[in-house]
C-alpha cells in the first residue's frame, strides 16, 4: 500500500476549523484541539439559540400589547379573545408594533374593540 501525506488536506481541515474560532478567546482561537471543541459548542449554542430568539420576540411583542391595552381598562387576554373573536388577522408582531409607532391607530382599533363588547 502506498504511502498517504495529509499536509494538504489536514492543513485545509485545520485552517477551516481556526478560522470558524475566529474571535474566541485565548487558546480557544489559537490552538486546534480546544478550537474544535469550542466551535462544535458555539454551532450548538447558535442552533438553539435561533429557536430561542423566537421564543424570546413573542414574549416582547405581549408584554408590549399588555402595556399598550392595560392603558384602555383592558387585560391582554381579553383583548387576544376580542381579536379572536371579531376575526381580525392581524399577529402579535403587527398589534405591538402598531401600539408603539402608532398610537392614533391603535387607539381606532381600540375603539373598535371597545364597541364589541
Amino acid at each position: 500500500m502506498t504511502r498517504v501525506k495529509r499536509g494538504n488536506v489536514a492543513r485545509k481541515r485545520r485552517k477551516k476549523i481556526l478560522r470558524l474560532a475566529k474571535g474566541f478567546r485565548g487558546s480557544h482561537s489559537k490552538l486546534f484541539r480546544t478550537a474544535k471543541q469550542q466551535v462544535l459548542k458555539a454551532l450548538k449554542y447558535s442552533y438553539v439559540g435561533r429557536k430561542n430568539k423566537k421564543r424570546d420576540y413573542r414574549k416582547l411583542w405581549i408584554i408590549r400589547i399588555n402595556a399598550a391595552v392595560r392603558l384602555y381598562d383592558i387585560n391582554y387576554s381579553q383583548f387576544i379573545y376580542f381579536v379572536k373573536k371579531m376575526k381580525i388577522a392581524l399577529n402579535r408582531k403587527m398589534i405591538a408594533q402598531l401600539a408603539i409607532l402608532d398610537e392614533s391607530a391603535f387607539l381606532f382599533f381600540m375603539k373598535f374593540i371597545k364597541s364589541s363588547y
